[in-house]
């Protein structure tokens, strides 16, 4: 799929990754927007203890390590047709973590 049809994938909720990509396990996620009261470093010495924040939707990448890290898309990407949509992972009968 193109990289329009994964955009809407990772908006229904789906993972997607590229066959393309070198890592193994890697894949794309959209993290949902939320609101917190900011109450841990890093963000307590950037805006202060209790402060309330906006976290706005963006996109994450678990990649190759298992780690977790913000994604933007190169112009690769967003050109490339070798997306597709990555199942989700059961263990022990229950959902998977990211």
């Amino acid at each position: 799929m193109n990289f329009g049809q994964a955009l809407d994938a990772l908006k229904e909720g789906k993972r997607v990754s590229r066959s393309g990509w070198n890592g193994k396990g890697m894949f794309l996620f959209l993290v949902a927007g939320s609101n917190f009261t900011v109450n841990r470093e890093p963000l307590a010495s950037i805006v202060g203890m209790g402060a309330e924040i906006t976290y706005r939707p963006h996109i994450d990448m678990k990649d190759a390590e298992g780690k977790v890290v913000p994604w933007l898309a190169s112009q690769t990407d967003m050109l490339a047709d070798d997306w597709d949509v990555v199942p989700l992972a059961v263990k022990a009968g229950a959902a998977a973590g990211v």
